[in-house]
C-alpha cells in the first residue's frame, strides 16, 4: 500500500504564490477547454441556511485535456463579519489527482476564488470591452472589487479613473484608502455617493454587490458600455435595470448556472428576455467560436457565476508553485 501525502496550504499562503497575470492567463485557458467542450462540470448544488442568511455551495470540474480536477466547498455568509469576526466568503478547495482520485492538495480558497473572479472579469473586458477603455465605475467596494480592478490594470495597463461607490460610505473610503497606493497604472481614484455617479459615462461597469433589485438603471448607461455583473451569483440576486439586458449582447459564463443564479436569472424567469437572447459563453468567445464586441456603440453584458474549472486552475498553479518552492506543509491523510 502506498503512502499518500496532501499538501496543505493556507489561504495566505495561497495568496502569496498568485499573481493576476498568471491566473488571468490560466482561467483563460479554461475557458477555452469548456469552449470546445473538453470539461466536466455539473451545475453546483446549494445549501441554503435560511436561519443564517447563508449558503453553501459545492463545485466540482474536471478539465479533460489538462488533466486537472478539484472540487472546492464555498460558502457565502454577509452577516459574518458582524456576526463572527469572520469573511463573508470562506472557501477550501480539494486538488484531486485524476490518475487515481488521490487528494494531492487541500488549501484555502478565499484568495483563490477573489483571484479567479477577479481574473473573469478582465477577460470578459479583454474580448467584450472597447480596447480604448479608460474609465472604470465600480458598484460595491468589497474584496471582489479589488481583483476586478487588479484584472483590469493587467488587461489595460493602464486606467485614468475609477469610481467607487459603495452604500456603505466607510467600505469606499477603505477600499480608496487600502488600494490607491498599489495602482500605480491609475490615475484617478475617486469616491462618489451615487450608482448613478459611477456608472454614468464609464467605459466599463462593475458591479459585485449582493442585491436582490435593480440598482444600476438603464437610463444611466451609454452605447459602448461593458458591464462586468459579478454579483449575481446566486438565485434571486440582480443588480441591473432588465432593460438593459433587451438593449446589449449578453454573455454567461455558464448556461446552466447562469440561468438560475446569474444576473440573467431573474429577467429569464420574468419572460422579459427569453434563451435566444443569449449571445453565448464567454468559452466560445475565448476559443474564437464567436465574436465579441463587434462595434464601438455596442453595450455588452458580462454575466459571472463563478465556475468551478476557474477554481481547478487556479488551485493547480498555486500547487504547481507551492512544490517548486518548497511551500507548505504534507500529511497523511490515508
Amino acid at each position: 500500500m502506498g503512502i499518500l501525502k496532501t499538501l496543505i496550504l493556507t489561504d495566505n499562503e495561497v495568496g502569496s504564490l498568485l499573481s493576476m497575470e498568471e491566473v488571468i492567463e490560466a482561467v483563460e485557458q479554461a475557458f477555452k477547454e469548456k469552449g470546445l467542450g473538453h470539461v466536466q462540470m455539473p451545475p453546483k448544488p446549494y445549501l441554503f441556511f435560511e436561519r443564517y442568511s447563508g449558503d453553501l455551495r459545492v463545485m466540482p470540474s474536471y478539465l479533460k485535456r489538462m488533466d486537472i480536477a478539484a472540487v472546492k466547498v464555498v460558502n457565502s455568509h454577509p452577516k459574518n463579519p458582524s456576526s463572527y469576526s469572520l469573511p463573508t466568503v470562506i472557501a477550501t478547495v480539494i486538488l484531486i489527482d485524476p490518475k487515481n482520485g488521490a487528494a494531492i492538495a487541500i488549501m484555502g480558497g478565499a484568495h483563490l476564488t477573489a483571484m479567479r473572479t477577479g481574473a473573469a472579469g478582465g477577460i470578459a473586458a479583454k474580448h467584450l470591452a472597447r480596447r480604448d477603455s479608460k474609465v472604470v465605475g465600480l458598484v460595491g467596494a468589497g474584496v471582489q472589487a479589488r481583483t476586478q480592478v487588479s484584472a483590469l490594470l493587467t488587461v489595460y495597463g493602464k486606467l485614468e479613473e475609477v469610481r467607487v461607490c459603495d452604500k456603505v460610505e466607510e467600505a469606499r473610503n477603505k477600499f480608496i484608502a487600502e488600494t490607491g497606493p498599489q495602482y500605480g497604472h491609475l490615475s484617478d481614484l475617486i469616491p462618489v455617493e451615487s450608482v448613478e455617479k459611477a456608472v454614468d459615462g464609464a467605459d466599463i461597469v462593475v458591479t459585485t454587490t449582493p442585491s436582490k433589485q435593480p440598482i444600476v438603471m438603464d437610463e444611466w448607461i451609454s452605447e459602448g458600455t461593458h458591464l462586468n455583473c459579478i454579483g449575481a451569483d446566486a438565485p434571486a440576486k440582480e443588480e441591473l435595470d432588465p432593460a438593459i439586458m433587451k438593449r446589449a449582447k449578453i454573455v454567461v459564463d455558464d448556461w446552466e448556472q447562469a440561468s438560475h443564479c446569474g444576473e440573467i436569472g431573474v429577467p429569464l424567469a420574468k419572460g422579459i428576455i427569453k434563451k435566444e437572447d443569449i449571445w453565448g459563453s464567454i468559452g466560445e468567445i475565448v476559443a474564437g467560436l464567436k465574436e465579441g464586441r463587434s462595434s464601438r456603440q455596442e453595450i455588452t453584458v458580462f454575466t459571472s457565476t463563478g465556475l468551478a474549472i476557474q477554481d481547478a486552475v487556479t488551485a493547480n498553479l498555486a500547487y504547481e508553485k507551492a512544490r517548486a518552492g518548497n511551500i507548505g506543509r504534507t500529511i497523511e491523510l490515508t
